[in-house]
C-alpha cells in the first residue's frame, strides 16, 4: 500500500528531484546559480496576506545569515494586548538546500502563524555542503542570541504585539528537527545566560536523524517520489564532519553514554509513516522516553514524508492544531 500523495505534490516533488539532481556535481558541490534561475522565491510582504504579514531582518550579511518573521495581522486590540508566543523555525532540505523565502516554507509558516497565532522566526542557516555540521547549530545559536539583544523590537510588523521571549519554542522539519535537537542542548547547556530566551518546549517534524544500520523504514519506502536512500545517503557524506560515519552524534544522538542537560525542553515528535527516516523518529522517541525526558509523539501512519508543506494534504491542519496544544500546555 502507498500513501496518497496529491498530483500536484508529485509534480512539484518530481521537480526537486529533477533540479536538485542537476545541481550536484561530480565533486559533491552544489551549482547554486543553477538552482536560483528555477527555485521560485518570494519577497516578505509587511501587507497583511491570509492574517498574517511578514518581513526580513538580518543577523550576520557575511554568512547570510537572517530570519523571515510572520506575525498575525488580524488580531483584536485584546488579544494585541496578550503575550504572544516565539516560534523559531527551522527549514528542512537535508541541510542542502531551501530556504525561508522559498514559496513552500514561506506558506507554511504563513499557515503555522495564523493557526497557532504565535510569531514565527524563520532561519536562514548556513548549508551544506559548502558548510558542513556544526555550522547550522551555530546560526541557530546566534539566532536566540539576536532574539536575546532585544532585536525584534524595531520589526515594524511586530509593532504593537505583545511578542513574549519568555515562551519561546523551537521547531523545525526534517533538517530542520535534528537542528531542532543540537540547538536545544546548546540552550539547555548554558541556561543560565540567558534573561529574555526562555525555551519551553522543541517541535521535532519528520527530524532527520540516522545511523550506519538500514532499517524497515528505509527498506519499505525506497521507492516513494519523495526521498530515496541514494538521496539520504549523499546528505549524510556532505553534512557530516570529514571522515564521520552516520552514527556520528550529530546523526545519531541516541547514543547510551550521551546526558540531556537538566533543562533541555519538552519534545513533540512527529513521525510519518511512508518515510524513509520513520523508523528514525520512532528511536528518537523512544530513546527520550527511555530516559524519562517528557516527550510526546504524534503519528501521522498515511501520510509522506513533507506531507504538510502541501496544502492537498488535510492532516496539514491536524499538525498545526497538535502544535498549538503542545505549545498551549507548555507555556502555562
Amino acid at each position: 500500500m502507498a500513501p496518497f500523495i496529491p498530483l500536484k505534490a508529485r509534480i512539484q516533488l518530481g521537480l526537486f528531484s529533477f533540479l536538485t539532481s542537476r545541481a550536484i556535481g561530480r565533486d559533491d558541490t552544489i551549482n547554486r546559480r543553477l538552482l536560483s534561475r528555477f527555485e521560485p522565491l518570494v519577497p516578505a510582504d509587511p501587507k497583511p496576506k491570509s492574517g498574517v504579514c511578514s518581513a526580513d531582518a538580518i543577523i550576520d550579511t557575511s554568512r547570510d545569515l537572517f530570519v523571515r518573521i510572520f506575525a498575525p495581522s488580524d488580531l483584536s486590540n485584546e488579544e494585541k494586548a496578550e503575550k504572544l508566543p516565539l516560534v523559531v523555525y527551522f527549514h528542512g532540505g537535508g541541510f542542502a538546500f531551501a530556504s525561508p523565502h522559498l514559496v513552500s516554507y514561506d506558506d507554511w509558516c504563513r499557515r503555522m502563524c495564523s493557526g497557532m497565532q504565535a510569531v514565527i522566526v524563520s532561519v536562514n542557516y548556513r548549508r551544506s555542503p559548502e558548510h558542513r555540521c556544526p555550522a547550522p547549530y551555530d546560526d541557530g545559536v546566534d539566532t536566540l542570541r539576536f532574539l536575546e539583544s532585544g532585536n525584534l523590537e524595531s520589526v515594524d510588523i511586530l509593532s504593537g504585539l505583545n511578542v513574549d521571549l519568555g515562551t519561546c519554542f523551537l521547531a523545525g522539519d526534517t533538517a530542520g528537527g535534528n537542528i531542532v535537537h543540537h540547538v536545544a542542548r546548546r540552550w539547555a547547556a548554558s541556561a543560565d545566560i540567558w534573561e529574555k530566551v526562555n525555551i519551553k518546549g522543541a517541535i521535532s517534524i519528520t527530524p532527520m536523524f540516522g545511523g550506519e544500520e538500514r532499517t524497515d523504514g528505509d527498506i519499505q519506502n525506497e521507492n516513494l517520489p519523495v526521498l530515496t536512500m541514494q538521496r539520504m545517503d549523499w546528505y549524510w557524506k556532505v553534512i557530516l564532519p570529514e571522515g564521520a560515519d552516520r552514527n556520528h552524534e550529530f546523526a545519531h544522538p541516541f547514543g547510551t553514554t550521551i546526558k540531556l542537560e537538566e533543562r533541555f525542553p519538552p519534545v513533540l515528535v512527529v513521525a510519518a509513516g511512508y518515510d524513509i527516516l520513520r523508523d528514525w523518529q520512532l528511536k528518537y522517541y523512544e530513546w527520550l522516553n527511555e530516559m524519562q525526558h517528557s516527550v510526546r509523539l504524534l503519528k501521522f501512519p498515511d501520510s509522506f514524508h513533507a506531507f504538510y508543506l502541501y496544502t492537498k494534504c488535510e492532516e496539514w491542519k491536524k499538525l498545526v492544531e497538535e502544535m498549538k496544544t503542545f505549545i498551549d500546555e507548555q507555556k502555562n
